[in-house]
């Protein structure tokens, strides 16, 4: 363990206020506890290889500010088994976690809706190879589908979680996804009607379950409705959509969301931990446009544009951890370099980021963050995929405005071109009927089949040279 400094004298060499109560930073032991080590006033030094950990305030446990999120365990083909149906690479994802453990990761995230359905097993198997005290298991109550609201599915579906993750009891249990679909209406027939929610507070208070929590995507007035309910739940945390954008731009982005700065404040307020998702706004704060990146790098040559955003994350103090699905060690390495130990971010850094927001708002992207919830298209379109081509050609400056755009010769092969290749001919934009299946599922309320006609027009005139 390395040498302790004050919290004051170390407050003074990153040249940061009493923003970063609660940060601590530990040596890189699998369980990030450190003997008898109190937290908010005594704060390791800074030093290569350390990871940083944050203190429940419930349970005392030090989580590492790093979490991994289970949804893109890589498969046998080497891509991410989110978007693929192959079979999950077991011993890649071995690999995975003993390099997040070593890095001193001990926050694991998954749900029984990752990975087709996958994730919860591959993740027990890997962890099941170290000691069950020397990481943190969270999972989710993800019963979206009409079928398994009924109390009995439910049960099982949380019992099965159990056997899957190979153990006895879960240390962060999640309401999934609440404020989804048609909000209050949807919440109380997942968790209220049925007692759900009594049950899982009741196996809080046996012990197999740590802390009880929730997710939240969608409507603010079940966000609100939770905290109000707050003295009878007594939430151990909550997971949130934070990140540089998000924080004042969350409704432009899209409508239904709500800006980041609003949900942590209310968090912060009642001393409920935060533990954040989509700190690269689906990859897209890690895809950006080139004078986005030209700026960032500027600023900080020798930094990953992406880890501008998971430092921005873990600056937060009441921040419990920040989640990162990563399939490849590259990127598990990267945001290792990012939080051993983080360098949290002074307001200068921060108002140098919201500017950055203000100048990505101007690029129009749809707010798809890949998830495929939208998946299976009926009518076999690959939704994610052609948004997701739209974007990338958004920010590379190929979707022209005009034929008298200056560049629109080289824009317009490179967005066509790129689209068959992206995109096979029969699962394109032209094939939606407009049937809407897709949009009840979106966590971002995106109109799908209405970006996918405007994607369509914008094609059609392409080919047409008539834009």
């Amino acid at each position: 363990m390395s040498d302790n400094i004050t919290r004051r004298a170390f407050l003074k060499r990153v040249g940061l206020g009493a923003s970063v109560t609660g940060l601590a930073i530990a040596g890189c032991d699998p369980s990030g506890k450190k003997d008898g080590d109190g937290v908010s006033d005594n704060v390791g030094a800074v030093s290569s290889g350390k990871m940083t950990y944050r203190t429940n305030p419930k349970t005392g446990e030090k989580v590492s500010l790093l979490g991994y999120g289970c949804m893109l365990w890589p498969t046998v083909n080497g891509d991410s088994a989110r978007d693929m149906a192959d079979e999950i690479d077991q011993e890649a994802v071995n690999d995975l976690v003993d390099a997040a453990i070593s890095g001193g990761v001990n926050y694991f995230d998954t749900s029984p809706a990752y990975c087709k359905g996958r994730s919860e097993h591959v993740t027990g198997i890997a962890l099941s190879r170290y000691p069950r005290d020397t990481y943190y298991l969270a999972t989710k109550l993800s019963n979206f589908a009409p079928s398994t609201w009924s109390r009995e599915a439910s049960i099982a579906m949380y019992r099965n979680s159990l056997k899957e993750l190979q153990t006895d009891y879960i240390d962060y249990m999640l309401l999934h996804g609440v404020g989804m679909g048609s909000g209050m209406e949807e919440f109380e027939s997942r968790y209220i009607k049925n007692g759900v929610l009594d049950f899982l507070m009741q196996e809080r208070e046996a012990g197999r379950i740590r802390n009880l929590g929730f997710s939240y995507h969608g409507d603010v007035a079940v966000f609100d409705h939770l905290l109000s309910k707050h003295d009878e739940y007594k939430w151990d945390f909550v997971q949130i959509q934070l990140n540089y954008v998000d924080w004042k731009h969350a409704k432009e982005v899209n409508p239904r969301n709500t800006d980041a700065e609003y949900l942590y404040s209310e968090l912060a307020v009642r001393g409920i931990p935060a533990i954040i998702m989509e700190p690269l706004l689906g990859g897209r704060l890690s895809k950006l446009p080139d004078h986005i990146v030209g700026r960032l790098k500027q600023r900080e040559p020798d930094r990953s544009v992406a880890s501008w955003a998971f430092r921005y994350a873990g600056s937060h103090p009441d921040v419990l951890t920040v989640l990162s699905g990563m399939t490849y060690k590259e990127h598990l390495e990267d945001n290792l370099r990012s939080f051993c130990p983080l360098e949290p971010l002074g307001d200068a850094d921060n108002e140098f980021l919201y500017e950055t927001a203000d100048l990505m708002m101007q690029y129009p992207t749809v707010p798809c963050n890949d998830c495929k919830y939208c998946m299976p298209c009926p009518y076999g379109l690959d939704i994610p995929a052609i948004l997701l081509h739209y974007n990338k050609c958004i920010n590379e400056g190929n979707v022209p405005a005009s034929s008298q755009s200056s560049n629109y010769r080289e824009a317009r092969k490179a967005f066509l071109v790129g689209y068959d290749r992206s995109v096979p001919r029969l699962r394109q934009a032209n094939r939606c009927i407009g049937c809407n299946q897709c949009t009840p599922h979106c966590p971002q309320s995106i109109q799908i089949p209405d970006e996918l006609h405007k994607i369509d027009r914008f094609v059609e005139k392409l080919k047409q040279g008539t834009l």
